[in-house]
């Protein structure tokens, strides 16, 4: 296939079925070509500009791929969480410079992976705090938060010094009562300290 052809049937995959990722294997079966022989081709694209290599053997078109997209190719045990789900809710008025997820794998690679959308960072939780969300690769705001506080407190960090809470009266207190006995006790005492200030 041609440049422009790879271009076209991408851009219409978007269109018709919103996908915008797709493997070697998917690309080499549309080329009807072999998969070795398909990787010159695409890195041939890949400098041209013409597609984009997000992960290993995970391409598609620029501007297409949302972070809640990618986060499966990159670690499929992974969800989104913490403070880049937060500024995704309006919570937070900051916008992060990474893009936090929680996973239940020990990564024997660098678990920061740097990728056309942004710098991934993966935290191995413990099987307690570990909660994929159910039906998406984001966590709940209430879940976000929690996950953050726990997050900021393990480095020891003040949440609040690092970022200015925006309407935490959205949170469902029900929720926050359900997810809180997952976390150390420290956490609870943190998030009750930011609704009193709130």
């Amino acid at each position: 296939m041609r440049a422009w052809q790879w271009r076209d049937y991408l851009e219409q995959a978007w269109r018709r079925d919103r996908k915008a990722v797709f493997t070697l294997t998917e690309l080499a079966n549309i080329a009807g070509v072999a998969p070795r022989s398909l990787n010159v081709q695409l890195g041939r694209l890949v400098r041209q500009g013409m597609i984009t290599r997000f992960a290993s053997g995970r391409y598609g078109l620029a501007g297409r791929v949302a972070p809640e997209e990618l986060v499966g190719f990159l670690d499929s045990g992974a969800y989104i969480t913490g403070l880049h789900a937060l500024a995704g809710y309006n919570l937070v008025t900051q916008q992060p410079t990474s893009i936090t997820c929680f996973t239940n794998r020990r990564h024997n690679r660098s678990r920061i992976r740097k990728t056309p959308i942004g710098t991934f960072s993966f935290v191995c939780v413990s099987r307690r705090i570990y909660n994929p969300p159910a039906g998406g690769n984001t966590a709940r705001p209430e879940q976000a938060f929690c996950d953050w506080i726990y997050l900021c407190l393990r480095k020891g960090l003040s949440p609040e010094s690092m970022v200015t809470l925006s309407d935490l009266s959205r949170l469902s207190e029900e929720l926050l009562a359900d997810l809180l006995p997952r976390y150390p006790k420290t956490v609870t005492k943190e998030i009750d300290r930011c609704f009193r200030r709130g």
